[in-house]
Formats: C-alpha cells, structure tokens, sequence
C-alpha cells in the first residue's frame, strides 16, 4: 500500500521535471546582434542551458563588452557587419569552422532610426534596409547549408499594431523580413527546419533599438510605450529571449508563425 508521503514527492518530482528548462547541452546556435538588448538576453537564455553559441557584432567595445557580461566559454564573440557581402561569407566560414553544424539560427540584428516622410533620404533608407532585411535574408542564405536537420530559425521583427511616427523605412523593413520567413519555412520544410517569427512589441532595451536616441527621446519614448501597452510597461529583454526561445526549442510543431511579444496590444487586449 502506498503511503501518502511517498505519492506526494513521486507527484512533485514528476511536476518539477515537466517545467525544468530542456538542457540544450551539446548544441550549436548562431545569434546575430548579440552584443546588447535582447540579442543578448538570447545568447545568455542559450548558454544558461548549455548550448554553446556564437555571437555577432560591429562593435569591438560591445563585442568586448558583452564577453565580459556573458562571463561563460560557451559563448564566442565575432565581429560581422550584416550589411557585408564579404563579412557574412566569412562568418559562415567560421560558424562551419568551430561549428561543423548548427541546431538554432537567431536572425536579431536591426537599426532604426526617427524620420518623418519630409526627413528620409535615399541613404537612410538604404542603411536601414540593408541591416534589416538585406541582411537577415543573406544571412540566412549562408547559414542554412550548415543547418541540421531538424533545426529552427528564428528572426526577430517587430510589432507594427501599435504604430510610432517616424519609423515607416523600418516598419517597413521589419514587415519584409515576417514576409519572407514564411517562405523560408516552406523552402525549409523538406529538411526539417523550422522558421518562424517573433514580433517585439514596446521592449526596455538600452538603445530602445532606435539609433542616437537622446536622453529626453527616450524618457518620451518610454512615456508613449507604457501607455499604449495594455499591460501598463515595457517588455524585458528576458522576457524576448523567453519567447525566443520557445520558437527555436520547444514549439517543434511550429512553422511560418509570427509571435507577438507585445503585452497584449495586438490582441486587442484592453481599451
């Protein structure tokens, strides 16, 4: 006869192995723009539970910067610029280099910037479109070769249901990026590769992903954000890289999605 002791710790040994994190030790990730914000909050999420990533960015200061954050020989730093031809060509040479494999491809770089219809000029709409999408895209056209079977990749877009004067060139960037997720998951699908989407909404991150935003922009910005999202603030970087990774881990039959990560504003929560 069991005794109501023992049925109570087989019961809680049970419920705390159904909601530990899956280990991810012995796994190969690649997170552009990890050096700050939420592309570092993934690569931390990843390491965490012991996958062993490799990190993008143009800065050296941040690259060294994030290293020291990061604190852990899982994660390795490289300098890559996603508007480069060259640049990402070398970093599938490394990727395969250390690599041989990947399991998760996290597509996070981005650069945004407040202009009006009056302000853009061609160059602006160039640079912006060029880190957004033109890189996202070729980005993903080298990596995935090195791809396993069975693998995920997750872009990070963004959240366009509530609308900010002044970012039409990267509304519009990040909108081309959902679009051709979806397509990749289609052309991805005969390896087993799954591709899917996720839409920041109003998230708290040191640059608020808005190049050269000034101290009095950014209290003004955060003033707007908290008010429109229904659930009263900003979202944290950990919390995206919560999201992020649920896509890339463990929703496994989840394909050509986008995810809002928006504090229920593109749910229509709220008044």
């Amino acid at each position: 006869m069991f005794s109501v002791t023992a049925m109570t710790t087989h019961t809680s040994t049970q419920h705390s192995s159904a909601i530990a994190p899956k280990s991810l030790e012995g796994k190969k990730a690649v997170v552009t723009g990890g050096t700050i914000g939420m592309g570092r909050a993934i690569v931390q999420a990843l390491t965490d539970r012991g996958a062993e990533v490799l990190y993008t960015g143009r800065s050296d200061r941040r690259l060294a910067e994030a290293q020291a954050a990061l604190d852990t020989p899982l994660a390795h730093p490289v300098r890559s610029d996603a508007t480069d031809a060259g640049a990402i060509a070398a970093l599938g040479e490394q990727v395969a280099d250390r690599f041989g494999k990947i399991d998760y491809l996290f597509v996070n770089q981005g650069i945004a910037e407040f202009q009006t219809l009056e302000e853009v000029t061609e160059e602006s709409w160039d640079r912006i479109f060029d880190v957004n999408t033109k890189g996202a895209f070729f980005t993903v056209q080298r990596l995935a070769p090195l791809m396993s079977e069975g693998g995920a990749i997750v872009f990070t877009t963004v959240s366009n249901d509530q609308i900010f004067p002044g970012l039409s060139a990267y509304s519009g960037a990040k909108e081309a990026v959902a679009a051709f997720s979806k397509v990749l998951a289609a052309e991805l699908l005969p390896r087993r590769i799954r591709v899917n989407a996720l839409a920041p909404g109003f998230i708290l991150t040191p640059t608020m992903g808005v190049a050269e935003l000034t101290e009095e922009q950014r209290a003004e910005f955060v003033e707007q954000g908290n008010a429109s999202t229904p659930m009263g603030r900003g979202g944290t970087v950990e919390e995206v890289a919560a999201a992020a990774l649920y896509l890339a881990v463990d929703a496994t039959f989840t394909t050509g999605v986008e995810l809002p990560v928006d504090g229920g504003f593109g749910q229509g929560i709220g008044a």
